[in-house]
């Protein structure tokens, strides 16, 4: 594939005005307060596993207004001592899927928590089992467009809750020192992850890569490949809700998110990326708060940097912890 978006240097500086609501804190604020206030402590249960040099954990934290969600916790077995963890969010349409899929950053010496996405592990991979209880006006097929007509029914409040309460819920843990939390994830776990690193306070590191959710405006005009066109597909029907729908978008921007992000990041950004064009991953890497390192992959597409990728992040989040 062509490159179809800026040249390279320009979106080194790219930084354009994005609409940010200007109920945008209190929303969130109010959002958290509401789920924070009926959660309850997380539920871990011994998982038997052929694995011998880490201890698995199914665990079950309170969510969006005290929902169930489900992730794997696995821990190096011989931790003597609470450990820095890293929590990470799936890509879209996947779920949990089993755990030693999921061995590198616990095999590095990590407390790691994987979530499931609620309503979501039934497009790829080996499946998830947290459900979304809340249902939603008429969508089209997908996630992006349920409960669009308003940010409080927008389905990506509830998936970014969630993160914000797993966090905590991680955080709780005697295997886990909570002053060393790091967020991660790819695609629409990129852009979870720049939510997370928003609205939680005192995490040491985020790393979204190739992160989905973020510059609405630019990637539902852009890019012919979902899960964006679902949006395109939903407003070609109801054409008079366009305004009302990038409204509703706007709480949930990763732009909105970055400018209030403070913690140190590392992205990754593939310039041939049709699904996430690159310069709606650079408007967020430009907008943030903190020290925000970037590494471009220019012969890829979506899949991004892959393992080589994850070797860069465990160099940066290492370096953090050492300093």
């Amino acid at each position: 594939m062509p490159r179809f978006d800026l040249p390279p240097a320009e979106l080194q500086t790219y930084r354009p005005a994005v609409v940010e609501p200007t109920d945008f804190d209190v929303f969130w604020e109010r959002t958290l307060a509401e789920s924070r206030a009926v959660a309850e402590p997380p539920r871990l249960t011994r998982v038997d596993s052929p694995l011998t040099a880490v201890e698995v954990y199914d665990m079950t934290f309170s969510g969006f207004a005290g929902d169930p969600v489900a992730g794997w916790l696995i821990v190096p077995s011989d931790a003597a001592e609470p450990l820095p963890a890293v929590v990470e969010f799936n890509g879209y349409g996947g779920g949990r899927g089993l755990p030693h899929e999921k061995l590198a950053w616990a095999a590095s010496g990590y407390a790691y928590f994987f979530m499931d996405t609620r309503g979501q592990g039934s497009g790829w991979g080996t499946g998830g089992v947290t459900g979304d209880p809340h249902g939603s006006a008429p969508a089209a097929p997908g996630f992006m467009t349920r409960g669009i007509e308003s940010p409080e029914t927008y389905y990506y409040r509830r998936v970014f809750t969630d993160a914000v309460l797993a966090v905590d819920a991680v955080r709780s843990l005697d295997q886990v020192d909570a002053a060393r939390v790091a967020v991660c994830g790819t695609s629409q776990g990129g852009g979870i992850a720049i939510a997370a690193a928003a609205l939680c306070d005192g995490l040491i590191a985020a790393m979204p890569e190739v992160p989905f959710l973020c510059h609405f405006d630019r990637a539902v005009g852009m890019t012919e490949r979902d899960p964006y066109q679902e949006i395109v597909r939903y407003l070609a029907v109801h054409r008079g809700a366009t305004e009302q729908v990038f409204t509703t978008l706007s709480y949930f921007d990763g732009v909105n998110f970055a400018k209030r992000a403070t913690t140190a990041a590392l992205f990754s950004v593939a310039l041939l990326d049709p699904v996430c064009p690159p310069s709606t991953v650079y408007a967020a890497r430009n907008h943030w708060a903190g020290d925000a390192a970037i590494v471009d992959y220019p012969f890829n597409q979506h899949e991004g940097g892959q393992g080589f990728h994850w070797e860069k992040q465990a160099a940066f989040l290492a370096g953090l912890l050492s300093a």
